[in-house]
């Protein structure tokens, strides 16, 4: 048997709430199968488990478990049931994320019972469709009668990819509709604005606290990018194109083949290495608050598929329909502030990753071209990274690497 257990969604992340149970005991799941909706300060996010077998049993909805609280048991495939007696409570992992472990190191014994009673059928007795908790919620912060969308989960249940899908097939948003933003403390957009903004503090104090920032800046030439891009969209439709932030991306993340050791962790007091070069790209939500969720081996993937990806990834977080794999495998951060932004942004770490990446605007500066002075479009761009784990040369390595990728666009 093999506990699932509640994920760090990030270094900002404490507690966590499974607002919706995709799953119920007696199926079959395999690595990757999205299982619940957990409700975190950065809205519902979709969990997913790593384990393949068979669901045993399930922590009870709508309570506030820290990270590391069993959310399931998991039993391989093939192997008997074990059911737990009724009202077991939480077997809370100990470890540095958890909040409730006191100083003695005991788990939190008071923890609510982690195990509830299967989910109840998809279709209730009075014949009105079943509405998850955070569907339910979504709805009504939209505008929306739950009760009247089709649902597409078990049994036709409604869930908050269903809410999504009738928000954007409706005629107007309903955080346009006048007077919608002026209510500080709603959840206009799957989060709570005011539980973000204090989780991005404590997560961005930690930062400034521990972690030895150093900073580098360069300004490029921007033109051998922008004419290729131009080049590009001109005979493509506009479902096709690309935007620059495409070639940014995909530029920063070839150039950590170069330099891995801005790609990755500092953990335990030394760096590790990531396997992969998992871009988290910061978005900024509606209503206020960031999150970076991950692009997954963003230097392998063709720019077209990066587009897809960035695309994809903006739509799903502005809905609140990220999943954690999103949120806990990004290796390095990057920020583009684009076309309305700032010339340059310096940005802080996010922990425990040890650098970030800024982009400010493009804009026409004086440059000079064998020994002429041109107007270029130029691009400022910025590294914060980690003393800890490397130096000003190695930053400058990576800087370099950047410039010269965004000069050979054709080959991005």
């Amino acid at each position: 048997m093999a506990d699932f257990l509640m994920p760090s969604l990030g270094a900002d992340m404490e507690t966590g709430k499974v607002v919706q149970w995709l799953v119920k005991p007696g199926d079959r799941v395999k690595s990757g199968d999205v299982v619940a909706v957990v409700e975190t300060h950065k809205g519902a996010i979709d969990v997913e488990v790593f384990l393949d077998g068979v669901i045993d049993q399930l922590a009870a909805l709508d309570q506030d478990m820290p990270v590391g609280a069993v959310l399931a048991q998991v039993r391989p495939q093939g192997a008997p049931g074990a059911p737990a007696p009724a009202g077991r409570l939480v077997t809370q992992r100990p470890g540095p994320t958890s909040p409730r472990a006191d100083a003695g190191g005991r788990d939190a014994a008071v923890a609510p019972p982690a195990f509830a009673a299967p989910p109840p059928p998809p279709v209730g007795p009075t014949g009105r469709a079943r509405v998850s908790p955070a569907a339910r919620q979504r709805a009504r912060a939209l505008g929306l009668n739950p009760d009247a969308l089709p649902g597409s989960g078990v049994g036709g249940m409604v869930t908050l990819a269903d809410v999504a899908r009738a928000a954007a097939q409706a005629p107007f948003a309903p955080d346009q509709a006048p007077g919608a933003a002026a209510a500080p403390h709603t959840r206009a957009s799957g989060f709570d604005a005011v539980q973000m903004r204090q989780a991005i503090a404590a997560a961005m104090s930690r930062s400034k606290r521990e972690i030895p920032h150093y900073y580098l800046s360069d300004n490029i030439d921007f033109m051998a990018a922008s004419d290729w891009l131009e080049a590009w969209n001109r005979e493509r439709p506009p479902e096709q194109r690309l935007l620059g932030a495409v070639l940014l991306l995909k530029a920063t993340a070839r150039a950590l083949r170069e330099v891995p050791q801005l790609n990755g962790f500092y953990e335990n007091g030394a760096f590790r290495a990531a396997t992969g070069i998992h871009v988290g790209w910061a978005i900024a939500l509606r209503g206020g608050g960031l999150v970076a969720p991950a692009i997954h081996d963003a230097d392998r993937a063709s720019l077209t598929e990066l587009m897809a990806a960035l695309s994809d990834l903006v739509q799903r977080a502005r809905s609140g329909r990220l999943r954690s794999s999103e949120l806990t495998d990004p290796t390095i951060t990057v920020t583009s502030l684009g076309e309305r932004g700032a010339q340059s942004v310096l940005g802080v770490i996010y922990p425990p990753q040890v650098a970030i990446v800024g982009f400010g605007r493009v804009v026409p500066c004086p440059w000079v071209v064998d020994g002429q002075v041109q107007v270029r479009p130029v691009v400022n761009v910025t590294l914060a990274a980690d003393h800890r784990a490397s130096d000003g040369h190695l930053g400058g390595r990576l800087l370099a690497a950047i410039e010269r990728a965004l000069q050979s666009p054709q080959d991005l």
